[in-house]
């Protein structure tokens, strides 16, 4: 297990807004009383920039970013499964292009949706228990991984429908997986964290020559000889609770748990000595009324910002290339008082949407 270093103090924002940008709330939508717990803007398609997903029941809905604060509905798929619930969803493309919506949840079954045809290209079948969040690799998005109550991160291929990887054993997380994020440039890295407390790194790099088969295997996936990943190259307890959102900043760590603050630290690997090293915790951005789990914050493209909800239906937006951290808005309005279980920055930073507990989705958009 790695060490927290001592001598250096993080630097901590302050929770006086610089006014960098200002936002204002230009739509609200509301899908129903079933609790949304994820939204997320396209990436991995420069053609689909303004548009967004929104899982919740057991139905997944696609949107548009329209100018003047409109917002159309585009599509929505409702699961067979009435006792399905999704809790995450991730944008993914077949490797010609077709963009596909990757969606799990309460039953475990990921559900790979063709969002040109609306209809379902593939269903993953594997993990043992929920899923709570997916996530795409960005140099390669037809690679997803999940991760799962069942303690638990599987990479798939969603092209050939092959579960390549699974991550969990010996030195696997001892509880539910609860976030998992691709490194932006080292194809071969992972970050995990859970309701073990621990952020696990792992290194997929001598298991690459699986990755590369699972796209030209031709026999059924179920034959593929998937590889059990069992060690990480990192374990760290940064929180003393449960782990619920990470994602990579650089070489640098984002993490968050249930106690009002996302952490931001770097990691220091041992080549000779896998599992172990030192943590240096560089910045801590505080996030009032941010005490219960599976709130999940989101960055713009190029990482220039955070943005997180809390329990009160407040959103705080922080920058991530400033130190000490700068809190560019906190915004807040009468009628937002559920919690925000998930947020989406848009490419550029200028639009937040977040989804909320009790079915709505607000569009918060930056004042020229």
């Amino acid at each position: 297990m790695a060490k927290c270093g001592l001598g250096c103090e993080a630097a901590v924002g302050s929770l006086t807004a610089s006014k960098k940008r200002d936002y204002k709330v230009s739509n609200r939508l509301h899908e129903g009383k079933r609790p949304l717990y994820a939204i997320a803007f396209n990436f991995v398609d420069a053609r689909y920039y303004d548009v967004f997903a929104t899982v919740g029941g057991n139905r997944v809905t696609v949107y548009r970013c329209l100018e003047g604060g409109l917002i159309a509905v585009l599509q929505a798929y409702v699961d067979e499964d009435k006792d399905e619930s999704f809790y995450t969803l991730s944008w993914a493309c077949d490797i010609d292009g077709t963009p596909l919506l990757v969606a799990g949840g309460s039953n475990g079954i990921i559900r790979v949706i063709n969002a040109g045809t609306e209809k379902i290209h593939k269903s993953f079948v594997g993990h043992g228990d929920s899923i709570n969040e997916i996530r795409t690799q960005a140099l390669k998005p037809s690679l997803v991984l999940s991760a799962s109550k069942d303690e638990s991160v599987r990479l798939w291929n969603v092209h050939t429908g092959i579960c390549v990887l699974i991550f969990a054993g010996a030195g696997g997380h001892r509880n539910e997986v609860l976030s998992v994020d691709f490194h932006p440039s080292d194809i071969y890295r992972i970050a995990s964290c859970g309701m073990d407390n621990t952020v696990k790194i792992w290194s997929m790099k001598e298991f690459w020559t699986y990755v590369e088969k699972s796209f030209t295997w031709t026999d059924l996936p179920s034959k593929f000889p998937t590889k059990y990943v069992q060690f990480p190259v990192f374990i760290v307890s940064v929180h003393s609770n449960y782990v619920d959102c990470t994602r990579w900043l650089g070489d640098f760590v984002l993490s968050k748990s249930v106690d009002n603050e996302i952490v931001l630290w770097e990691p220091k690997t041992k080549e000779q000595s896998p599992g172990e090293g030192a943590v240096d915790i560089l910045q801590k951005y505080p996030v009032p009324e941010c005490d219960i789990w599976f709130i999940k914050f989101s960055c713009d493209f190029h990482y220039n910002a955070a943005a997180i909800g809390n329990r009160e239906g407040k959103i705080y937006v922080w920058e991530l290339q400033s130190s000490p951290p700068v809190l560019i808005a906190r915004l807040a309005h009468a009628q937002c008082k559920s919690p925000i279980r998930q947020t989406a920055t848009s490419f550029d930073g200028s639009t937040i949407l977040s989804c909320c507990e009790d079915g709505s989705i607000w569009r918060w958009d930056a004042v020229p």
